[in-house]
């Protein structure tokens, strides 16, 4: 890979695989709201509690947790805990110039983990198909970053 272009079908994958991960990332707080605005619950700040169209009968007890609100708050918490690393590690992953098959095996199943993972927590699986479904997109990060330090150390 001489100069990063989309045209470079690396690059390429990469900016399907990253730019599906930031919308994901981005829908989670889309979801927050709209999940806070169904059960018209699950507010965090008190200035929430101020009369507006939105709002028409504030409660203090709209400043309560909510197990809806924040179930999708723990997904999107995982989501940030995890999906920048792999933004930086896909990244510098490419800069390798793996085989195109093997990186998009990679990224594209870094998204497909990431996405049957917030499904299981979303739906309420079980730890353990929650802890496979992260072991899953782990590794590739584990592999990638492996792999890239390799390449940049001359192995």
């Amino acid at each position: 890979m001489s100069q990063i272009s989309l045209q470079d079908p690396l690059v390429a994958t990469y900016a399907v695989a990253a730019s599906l991960m930031i919308l994901k990332v981005v829908a989670m707080s889309w979801l927050t709201v709209v999940r806070m605005m169904g059960v018209k619950g699950g507010f965090r700040a008190p200035e929430d509690l101020k009369k507006t169209p939105l709002n028409p009968n504030p409660d203090p007890s709209q400043l309560a947790p909510n197990e809806r609100v924040e179930r999708v708050r723990r997904i999107q918490q995982n989501d940030l805990e995890n999906v920048p690393f792999f933004l930086v590690a896909g990244f510098l992953y490419i800069l390798t110039d793996p085989p195109l098959w093997l990186a998009q095996w990679l990224l594209y199943g870094y998204v497909v983990s990431r996405l049957a993972h917030f499904a299981a927590y979303f739906t309420g699986q079980i730890h353990e198909v929650r802890a496979t479904l992260w072991t899953i997109g782990s590794a590739i990060l584990i592999f990638m970053s492996v792999r890239t330090l390799a390449a940049a150390l001359g192995y």
